[in-house]
């Protein structure tokens, strides 16, 4: 017997409780104030399938705990870092919990995505108080089995103890505290009596990563099982006119042949999703995978232009043309910018380049999928399992109850697996063959078909009088999507009394979209840059200018400035500290930047020498205001490689085309940094008891901002395009 029961707990979610045929109790809990309004209550959960839940706490009679996690793992921790939550409110050892990958509930879940760093901030209060709630209902049940009342008891490590001394384990009343009702109010943990949040967790997967254990959608199979390989069109602008398939079927082990991308097209047309690639595509399946890749090469194809097959030269000068013009969307604007300039005494004007970039994921785009006239069974690595479930629902024209996704953990993510367009391709596969599929792309598929970063360029202009900045305008250029769309509130938003954003863009025929730290990953360079240049002009010292211009906002209340400037000022006095940035060394040239993205405070300088008269990235020094660091190896993990993506990215990262084709399709023609090259990176975090916030994407963007800098002083001259590497300033370029 269980039941659903209303409480104020219920404001963000309910409670599930029901026991095991084998003991102990069950504990489903609802995630991100996610309850939809239309569930009904009461509800018996001995009817449902175990597997329908999103996440939940199993408490078996011996105590030990599982806790499912529900949110997709893609390398950012969440799988360890969001169970920590619950243990510690919960009360139990660590090393008594198990983590089980939670799948897709669409009935009574929201927001089980990964992206934008939001797992750990939007879950904090949530994931605590489920694991409150369960321990206050195991502490009810040990009061009355004793007669006690509840508040004369405690719960620590497992164990509840009365006033007398005597002790239960959770495992002895857990079947009992199954069948109370929930509390309506329980009280979360202070900070300094955490023993679970702020300590050193191992990644929970760690063994079966270093061991090869199945973790990973390319690791899933199923009885009966075949492979896809899906020809795509070879340059963005071209599709599919024919194709012979005869050398294709003679390929042995091959099954079939069928074409793909009349569903998907359909679904497109809807905006079901952002660019999702649409058109025909050619597909083999074949009994394994090399078959199918092998087929693939076999097949004859003929291809025909459908739009402009754009050059890199193209796209540049589409982008020059936009900022040059006058066709902009404002995003922000305060004061009167054209006056301020008119009466400054310097205007300083500057563009700042970026290209495309692939996301490069070192586990390749796949997915299985199985469609039934009973379900629709989908399992793979996926950033968005409930955008997805409803696309493919769409697609195939299934009731959405009919779709089970399962996820599996991630071979990287870094917003290319926030697309669906490769499980799409599985889903309308399966549909076709009526056969279990598992979908998977090569390295060259993914690098020539995919998503990428935009190609963006910004052109920056500020106006100073009397030395101080008194005006400011960004123009924003960008290829399909504009980044600057979501953050006009950003630094230096407020402390410029004259502050405009504008942006424009062109709709291209190549994919775009999210890739690591959208929005900021190479604003930052532009912004940051711009603003050390400004200092060297009006001979101020960098830091000071910008502790100078956080004055203006401090204290503010002011719904339009998003970051702190107190919280900012921490941080920037952290890593001046720390980094030595006061009395630098010979031969070590260092660039400060301090930046706020995905709600995170961070300032960073970076160390850089020169060996062969070529600048070196030796170490970064890195000062993080995330509040609460939940896992500190965890948080480590990311910062560090945020920092090392930012630099390999900013140095060497470069993507072109050319008639509509990228030039570079694997490692061997795409530059990526090596492990030699790889920075030291020193961290220090900023301690507060403030709510924990995002970790995976904030120490990425000024990681390009503080080399670029450093650079600059190595060389004498200004960086203004990436990859940093192809447009080394000389000595005699400067300012």
């Amino acid at each position: 017997m269980s039941t659903l029961i209303p409480s104020k707990f219920s404001r963000r979610g309910f409670l599930r409780t029901s026991t095991l045929a084998s003991g102990g109790m069950l504990i489903g809990f609802n995630l991100f104030n996610a309850c939809k309004p239309k569930a009904e209550m009461p509800v018996d959960i001995s009817k449902l399938n175990y597997n329908d839940f999103n996440a939940f706490i199993k408490i078996s009679d011996e105590g030990m705990v599982t806790i499912f996690s529900p949110n997709p793992e893609i390398g950012q921790g969440v799988k360890t870092s969001m169970p920590m939550l619950i243990a510690e409110e919960l009360d139990v050892p660590w090393e008594h919990v198990n983590v089980v990958q939670g799948e897709l509930d669409t009935e009574n879940y929201t927001r089980q995505l990964a992206g934008g760093s939001q797992s750990i901030r939007k879950g904090w209060e949530p994931l605590r108080q489920t694991g409150a709630t369960a321990r206050q209902m195991l502490v009810n049940a040990a009061a009355a089995r004793w007669g006690v009342d509840a508040s004369e008891c405690t719960a620590s490590k497992g164990v509840i103890t009365n006033a007398k001394g005597e002790t239960l384990g959770y495992g002895d009343v857990v079947k009992e505290a199954a069948m109370l009702e929930i509390p309506e109010n329980v009280s979360l943990k202070d900070p300094k009596d955490f023993t679970v949040i702020g300590q050193d967790a191992i990644n929970v997967d760690i063994d079966k990563i270093v061991t090869g254990k199945p973790l990973f959608g390319l690791d899933y199979k199923t009885e009966g099982m075949v492979y896809a390989s899906v020809l795509r069109p070879p340059a963005f602008g071209k599709v599919l006119a024919s194709y012979d398939d005869t050398a294709a079927r003679a390929v042995p082990g091959v099954i079939d042949v069928v074409k793909i991308g009349a569903k998907l097209n359909a679904i497109a047309e809807k905006n079901w999703t952002i660019q999702m690639g649409s058109s025909e595509k050619v597909v083999v399946i074949a009994k394994t995978t090399w078959q199918a890749i092998k087929g693939k090469k076999a097949l004859q194809a003929t291809w025909t232009d459908d739009s402009t097959l754009e050059s890199t030269e193209y796209q540049d000068k589409k982008l020059f043309e936009i900022l040059d013009g006058d066709e902009f969307t404002t995003k922000r604007e305060d004061g009167d910018v054209k006056k301020a300039f008119a009466e400054a005494d310097e205007v300083i004007e500057r563009t700042y380049e970026s290209p495309f970039l692939p996301h490069n994921c070192m586990e390749p785009m796949n997915f299985y999928a199985n469609v039934t006239a009973e379900k629709v069974h989908l399992v793979g690595p996926i950033q968005t399992p409930e955008r997805t479930a409803e696309m493919v629902a769409a697609m195939l024209g299934r009731d959405l109850k009919e779709v089970k996704l399962e996820m599996t953990r991630m071979g990287g993510g870094f917003g290319r697996r926030l697309y669906s367009d490769f499980v799409m391709e599985a889903a309308e596969i399966a549909d076709a063959i009526k056969k279990p599929v598992k979908m998977v792309s090569t390295r060259e598929d993914d690098m020539t078909t995919g998503v990428y970063r935009p190609s963006i360029k910004y052109r920056i202009k500020a106006g100073v009088k009397n030395g101080e900045i008194t005006s400011y305008h960004l123009k924003e250029a960008a290829i399909n999507v504009n980044m600057y769309g979501l953050i006009p509130h950003f630094f230096p938003a407020g402390c410029i009394p004259n502050y405009k954003v504008d942006v424009g863009n062109y709709k291209s025929n190549v994919t775009t979209g999210a890739w690591r730290a959208p929005y900021t990953n190479f604003l930052s360079f532009a912004e940051q840059s711009f603003f050390d240049e400004i200092a060297e002009i009006t001979e101020k010292d960098p830091v000071q200018l910008r502790l100078d211009l956080l004055q203006k906002v401090k204290g503010t209340t002011d719904e339009k400035i998003q970051y702190s400037a107190e919280r900012m000022e921490d941080v920037i006095n952290l890593v001046v500290e720390k980094s030595g940035l006061k009395t630098p060394k010979d031969g070590v040239y260092q660039g400060f930047c301090a930046y706020y993205c995905h709600n995170t405070h961070v300032a960073q300088v970076a160390d850089v020498v020169l060996e062969n008269n070529q600048p070196v990235v030796k170490k970064v020094h890195v000062a993080v205001d995330c509040g609460v660091v939940v896992n500190p190896t965890g948080a480590l993990n990311q910062i560090e490689g945020g920092v090392v993506d930012g630099v390999g990215h900013g140095m060497y990262g470069d993507f072109k085309f050319k008639d509509g084709m990228p030039e570079s399709n694997n490692y061997n023609s795409y530059r990526l940094i090596r492990m030699k090259e790889a920075p030291e990176v020193e961290t220090h975090f900023v301690k507060n008891t403030l709510a924990p916030t995002g970790l995976g994407e904030p120490t990425l963007p000024p990681a390009m901002a503080a080399i670029s800098i450093a650079i600059t002083k190595a060389t004498g001259g200004r960086m203004y395009k990436q990859p940093f590497i192809k447009n080394m300033p000389k000595k005699e370029v400067i300012g």
